[in-house]
């Protein structure tokens, strides 16, 4: 490959790449020619006898949530906000589908994106009158558990990481070190506000209050939400649960913050009961070619469009979130630690 040109050399060194993860059978690849067909699948993953046509909906909540594209390496992204929509849409159009599973594996996310969400959650309920039930897996925290009070009841996994209601507004200044450097930046503004928060400034009293006004009235917002959606918290324990801290699924269940502790079978069970019947199929929604072999099948994989080649899933945060960076401005209902 001496003499051959850039694309050669790079088409050479992806075929060995290929084969080298196919052979050490490591590695998967996927290849799509031409528009794949962008509509939404339906895969049976539980089947009791005595269904009669019953359906239960699981719907996947997985990831940070942003009102964006989530794009991953070498393929393109879905909007999680757009993709909850549409499976809504299609469990509230068949008339088969009884009931929805909420299945949340997420730290949160942006505060507008939670928000939508749980919009999304609550229109589906009064339009359909089928019940939801949410089901916290690894983690239901922050917009995560926002969304999950859109629900009629929560279910969460011992194991799960629930709460961290709260809100959280990162900034971060570079001043310092360019100022060690002997570098100056200088914003020219239409007004003693405009650069607040600026990496290239301090952070001065006045922009710090600003600031903090923004975050008081987005986490009222959220703590009214739980107030309201879930009366079972005492007043003594209101306080407790809403300063941002994160217990397990069985803790959570002492302070009200779940109805129920189990797993998708339980989740399944209590939304049959909500729905009036005793016999169901349980369902996933899915793009095409992908696979959903049981109730644990993952969430599905984004469609691209044009030739996709896929040889491993790797989670890129930052690049979902914004090109500046891993931690983009902006305020988020998000559990840190997670992300």
């Amino acid at each position: 490959m001496k003499n051959a040109s850039p694309v050669s050399r790079w088409f050479g060194l992806l075929v060995l790449c290929v084969a080298g993860l196919w052979l050490g059978g490591c590695g998967a690849l996927t290849l799509t020619l031409g528009a794949p067909q962008r509509g939404l699948d339906e895969a049976v993953v539980h089947t009791e006898p005595g269904h009669r046509g019953n359906k239960i909906a699981v719907i996947d909540i997985t990831g940070v949530i942003v009102n964006a594209d989530r794009p991953g390496l070498l393929s393109a992204g879905e909007n999680p906000v757009s993709l909850l929509h549409e499976k809504l849409e299609k469990a509230a159009n068949d008339r088969s589908v009884k009931a929805i599973v909420l299945r949340l594996n997420t730290p949160g996310g942006g505060v507008t994106a939670s928000d939508l969400m749980y919009r999304e959650v609550r229109r589906f309920r009064e339009r359909s009158d089928k019940p939801v039930v949410a089901l916290g897996m690894d983690v239901m925290a922050s917009g995560g558990y926002y969304v999950a009070c859109g629900a009629d009841a929560i279910v969460a996994q011992p194991t799960s990481v629930v709460g961290s209601i709260g809100v959280i507004a990162q900034t971060v200044s570079v001043k310092p070190a360019l100022e060690r450097w002997g570098i100056a930046s200088e914003a020219i503004v239409s007004g003693p506000n405009k650069a607040m928060g600026s990496p290239l400034e301090h952070m001065s009293d006045e922009h710090r209050a600003l600031l903090q006004g923004l975050v008081d009235d987005f986490y009222e917002r959220f703590a009214t939400l739980v107030k309201t959606r879930r009366p079972g918290i005492t007043e003594e324990r209101f306080a407790e649960v809403t300063d941002g801290r994160v217990v397990s699924g069985d803790r959570a269940l002492t302070l009200g913050l779940v109805d129920q502790v189990g797993d998708i079978y339980d989740a399944a069970a209590l939304a049959k009961s909500l729905a009036g019947i005793e016999r169901a199929r349980l369902v996933i929604y899915h793009r095409p070619l992908d696979y959903a072999p049981s109730p644990y099948a993952a969430a599905p994989h984004a469609p691209t469009t044009g030739t996709q080649i896929n040889l491993a899933q790797v989670n890129l945060p930052g690049s979902a979130l914004s090109a500046g960076g891993d931690w983009p401005v902006g305020f988020y209902y998000l559990w840190r630690p997670a992300f």
